[in-house]
């Protein structure tokens, strides 16, 4: 409403609501602001500060690339610099629609390629190096890591963490999609709208995307493999899942959709070539939230490639319930205290 009426933009009432309760002072905790090159960036150190080379996190909020921020991301940072004893950066990346799609990958790759060069310099061991994101912050994380794999010049990531991500843009009918699609607090309607304006796809044709009719047949041969509810396990279909009727391809809103398949956009779209060197993952998902399903075809995907995924799922989460927890009293969940502490325990042991 006050978006229709002019007062505010959602995208900036949103930017509003998540930065308005900062957190207290934390004096158990060095904090610090730097840049990466161009790019801002927040520091989280233990205290006392040791010679000893600690673990180092690089954080990507989420936000579909339009909201979020270092201060709404305070707490989770701050949260996993205490408990993992680890040395956190926060990514303050430039958000669209001021600094259209691909800026905000572009400055995550820039920070990620930064703190693997500098990590000594900021009491990282850079061998052990993951890099973590929730929701969009999640998509940004896959496409980093992806982005990574054949850099002979950097060291290697220990790992990525991947909190409720979205990854692809093929199947926007998958059984999470159905189930979820009037779920706060990421409806199905509103997943769609926030996604096509972040990658500036005309909002006119997110009917044709509900059909798929945004979907080539070469797309459709190519992307079938990797992104089917046939991947999906049977469990996941029971609570409201039915089969969706294939509708033909428009070949006009395949050429508007097209940015949308861009596997920066799209992680789970990445060539095998590129998913088959990713490094240990691990992956949350959430039973009531529409990208469920994203984070286990990527698991599969990744598995069948070899590759050591450890996987938490949240059986009464919703999206957002990881970085809701950590408003204590005021806004706490169990489950994504659950989910928190999983994270933590797969962090120790890298």
């Amino acid at each position: 409403f006050l978006d229709k009426v002019g007062i505010i933009s959602e995208v900036h009432l949103l930017r509003v609501i998540m930065e308005t309760i900062p957190p207290s002072k934390d004096t158990r905790l060095l904090i610090k602001d730097l840049r990466f090159e161009r790019v801002k960036v927040r520091i989280y150190q233990p205290k006392p500060s040791n010679n000893s080379q600690r673990r180092g996190i690089l954080y990507f909020h989420g936000g579909v690339g339009q909201f979020g921020s270092i201060r709404a991301y305070e707490r989770t940072c701050r949260y996993f610099c205490r408990k993992t004893n680890s040395v956190v950066v926060s990514v303050g990346y430039r958000l669209a629609p001021e600094h259209p799609f691909p800026a905000q990958f572009e400055d995550c790759l820039t920070a990620a390629i930064h703190l693997l060069r500098t990590a000594q310099d900021h009491g990282v061991d850079p061998s052990r190096i993951v890099i973590c994101g929730d929701s969009s912050g999640g998509t940004l994380t896959a496409a980093v890591a992806q982005a990574l794999v054949n850099r002979r010049d950097l060291p290697k990531l220990r790992a990525q963490i991947l909190i409720y991500p979205f990854l692809q843009c093929v199947d926007l009918n998958l059984p999470s999609y159905q189930q979820n699609e009037r779920v706060p607090i990421l409806l199905k309607e509103r997943t769609l709208v926030l996604g096509m304006r972040y990658v500036n796809v005309d909002l006119g044709i997110i009917k044709e995307l509900y059909k798929g009719c945004h979907v080539s047949e070469d797309q459709r041969l190519k992307y079938q493999k990797w992104v089917s509810p046939e991947n999906i396990p049977h469990e996941f279909k029971t609570r409201g899942y039915k089969p969706s009727p294939t509708y033909l391809p428009s070949q006009e809103i395949c050429e508007v959709a097209e940015p949308m398949f861009d596997p920066v956009f799209s992680p789970l779209l990445a060539e095998d070539s590129v998913v088959a060197q990713l490094p240990e993952t691990f992956i949350l998902t959430c039973e009531f939230d529409v990208l469920r399903d994203d984070g286990l075809l990527y698991k599969k995907r990744l598995e069948d490639h070899g590759i050591k995924v450890t996987w938490c799922h949240l059986q009464e989460g919703f999206h957002g319930t990881v970085f809701l927890a950590l408003f204590g009293k005021v806004l706490g969940f169990r489950s994504g205290t659950k989910g928190l502490k999983k994270i933590v325990d797969f962090l120790r042991l890298m």
